[in-house]
């Protein structure tokens, strides 16, 4: 079993949870996922490993409560269990210095977007992050992402906090700039990543998207998470879960 190490709430329905997985924690790359259950019983979901601590051996997830699953495990306090947990799973983010990086996370999907952003800095790379959410309570993970961008652009639905915009109007003013974007990367809800892929795509801009929200076992076998890219079929937990979103 994997111990729950702390929890703290960062939205109405968001909480981050650092969780006991040393071995997980000793060979995630950025862009990997876990598959767990809360009980014995319970559904396995897949959830993106957001940061580790390998000195502790924890890795850090971020849970959105929407369902049975994902309320049951963030009811767990610090010290209570997860039943099982696999990982890390999935192929990791090609992470390279190709120069200046944008890279946009929509509402939760700022979260699995913070480790690839943070490694392609460590990289080399320029980085310009741009967070998109409906209002300001649901930004998150500005502070952290602040701490080693280039460029930050928070946009809001409501225009409560930073820019009222959707991502896609900064993301065309930085396609626009010179030098532009070498390399896009968005995460977000499937027609966030849609426009962003179409934004790009007329400036020739390289784009890559995640398709974790569509997964269900993990593994290949149940064929659940099955897409076509490029004209090839291909499964987002072992042949992904990114890919050339011009291609998707």
């Amino acid at each position: 079993m994997n111990r729950v190490i702390g929890k703290e709430q960062l939205s109405e329905d968001v909480f981050r949870m650092r969780v006991e997985a040393p071995l997980v924690a000793a060979e995630r790359q950025p862009g990997q996922f876990i598959i767990l259950q809360v009980s014995e019983d319970g559904e396995r979901i897949p959830l993106t490993i957001a940061d580790v601590d390998q000195a502790d051996g924890t890795i850090t997830l971020f849970v959105q409560a929407v369902g049975r699953t994902t309320h049951l495990l963030t009811s767990l306090e610090p010290g209570q269990e997860i039943a099982h947990l696999v990982g890390p799973l999935g192929t990791p983010t090609r992470i390279e210095k190709v120069g200046r990086v944008v890279c946009v996370g929509g509402g939760i999907g700022a979260a699995p977007l913070y480790p690839i952003a943070k490694a392609m800095k460590a990289a080399g790379n320029r980085v310009a992050v741009i967070i998109g959410a409906r209002t300001k309570k649901l930004v998150i993970l500005e502070s952290e992402m602040r701490a080693f961008a280039d460029e930050l652009i928070v946009c809001t639905d409501d225009g409560s906090h930073g820019r009222k915009a959707l991502v896609t109007a900064p993301l065309k003013e930085l396609c626009e700039s010179a030098p532009k974007p070498d390399l896009a990367v968005a995460i977000g809800p499937p027609v966030m990543m849609k426009f962003c892929a179409e934004t790009t795509r007329p400036y020739g801009v390289e784009t890559i998207v995640s398709l974790n929200t569509i997964m269900v076992d993990g593994t290949g076998m149940c064929g659940g998470c099955r897409v076509t890219v490029g004209g090839e079929t291909k499964f987002v937990c072992v042949d992904g879960p990114e890919f050339d979103g011009h291609k998707v």
